[in-house]
């Protein structure tokens, strides 16, 4: 298990696949709830990172899917289907403030203290065919993050980019809440 049966397990003292399940509700018949499915995508991007969500069920044949979830749960169940069912009704719920809920939820349970403190910034800097604002058939939503050339804390104006801004807390620099932004400064 390595790693990922401490994440399991401070997953699940932290109370997170419930806080996540009253949030996004539950199907009626789903193997796995909402919380189980991100719980499990954040398991996996701690040991399987750089991989697409899709390969998701290969990382799992190799663990021990009972202990890190429950008994019943098996690999296959974190099927790209899944896995993009519930990213999109995390979508709906708005995922800023789904982040925000459940940080200031394990702060409080924690006893972190909630005062922020500090403000930053970074850029994600990405390749491939992105459309910019420039493009004349680019539908915009307020909702879609927009992928845009600019000023790049790597010193690489030439690339495209995204912005994260994220607010931590005064008591260990706790993530908090995090936006992100639809320009690049």
């Amino acid at each position: 298990m390595d790693h990922l049966g401490i994440v399991a397990g401070v997953i699940k003292d932290l109370k997170m696949i419930e806080m996540i399940d009253e949030r996004l509700g539950t199907y009626f018949g789903s193997t796995l709830s909402a919380g189980e499915t991100v719980a499990g995508m954040i398991i996996n991007g701690l040991g399987f990172s750089g991989k697409p969500l899709s390969l998701t069920p290969l990382f799992f044949e190799n663990c021990p899917v009972k202990q890190l979830f429950r008994e019943g749960v098996n690999a296959d169940d974190f099927n790209r289907f899944k896995l993009g069912r519930v990213l999109n009704r995390c979508h709906g719920y708005g995922i800023e403030l789904l982040f925000s809920e459940i940080a200031l939820n394990v702060c409080r349970q924690e006893q972190v203290n909630t005062r922020f403190n500090s403000e930053d910034t970074t850029s994600f800097t990405l390749s491939g065919d992105y459309p910019t604002e420039t493009d004349n058939d680019t539908v915009t939503d307020n909702d879609t993050v927009e992928i845009k050339q600019g000023y790049s804390k790597d010193h690489r104006p030439d690339l495209k980019q995204v912005m994260l801004e994220m607010m931590v807390s005064q008591d260990g620099g706790i993530p908090c809440c995090f936006f992100d932004l639809d320009f690049c400064r």
